[in-house]
């Protein structure tokens, strides 16, 4: 049961990962359903707005997840997840991290000196607040999502390949690796879709471990937009479809019957 409530949680925070010409656009807004088969579990957001930081205008990421129903009784989640990054390279200036996911909390906030290569962090759950180096392409968990849309060898990778980036994570460096797959037609709320399929991978000892099977389908066409996420379980699995969707920067190509 443990297992399955991190998976959860991981389920949360994952849907919680440019540039205006190329995968996203300022308006772009996602809900994704969360389920155990035909019982939903919960509901997660996602929307890109805009913000100014030092007078510059930058994408501003909002992300929410909580639990729904029988499930909020059982494990109640609340995730709150902001991101603010360069509209033009996707580096992130100031993230915000505020959960509950089954009592076990968290409330911080980043800031990004990307001429230092460091991230001040303001810890208000324990009242405490530190600076830690960073690499030069740090992301934080949102701006991930949004950089790994964009990447340049998206559409290059062959199987088995994978994308490397560093992501500032629960006050450390992480490796995360995005593995692809293949390539899959699935049928989604909206019809039947092309997709690319990921397993995203980050080393082991963390929450997310490696030997956990997530995977993770993605429009094959310009939006690369989530469409289905899924946690392999001993008994069955833990799925998060994308439900609605506006503000696309790019047409969306659904295979007519």
């Amino acid at each position: 049961m443990k297992r399955k409530l991190l998976l959860f949680a991981l389920l949360i925070s994952v849907i919680a990962k440019g540039q205006d010409n190329g995968a996203f656009t300022t308006g772009e807004w996602f809900k994704f359903r969360i389920h155990y088969g035909l019982v939903t579990a919960g509901y997660a957001t996602l929307e890109l707005k805009e913000a100014t930081k030092n007078n510059k205008k930058v994408h501003y990421a909002v992300g929410y997840g909580y639990t729904t129903g029988m499930t909020k009784m059982f494990f109640k989640v609340e995730d709150h997840y902001q991101s603010f990054f360069d509209k033009a390279t996707t580096k992130p200036y100031q993230f915000l991290r505020k959960i509950d996911e089954g009592g076990y909390t968290k409330n911080q906030e980043g800031f990004f000196n990307q001429d230092k290569n460091s991230v001040f962090i303001k810890d208000y759950k324990n009242n405490t607040e530190k600076t830690f180096n960073v690499t030069e392409d740090i992301q934080d968990i949102v701006s991930s999502f949004y950089y790994l849309r964009n990447h340049p060898n998206i559409n290059k990778l062959k199987v088995g390949e994978a994308i490397m980036i560093d992501m500032f994570f629960d006050d450390e460096i992480v490796k995360f690796k995005l593995k692809f797959i293949g390539r899959e037609t699935i049928k989604t709320t909206f019809g039947k879709v092309k997709t690319m399929v990921f397993r995203p991978l980050v080393q082991s000892g963390r929450v997310f471990k490696e030997e956990e099977s997530l995977t993770v389908w993605i429009s094959d066409d310009e939006n690369k937009m989530p469409l289905r996420i899924k946690a392999s379980l001993a008994v069955g699995s833990l799925k998060a479809d994308l439900e609605s969707f506006k503000g696309l920067q790019n047409p969306f190509m659904v295979i007519p019957d």
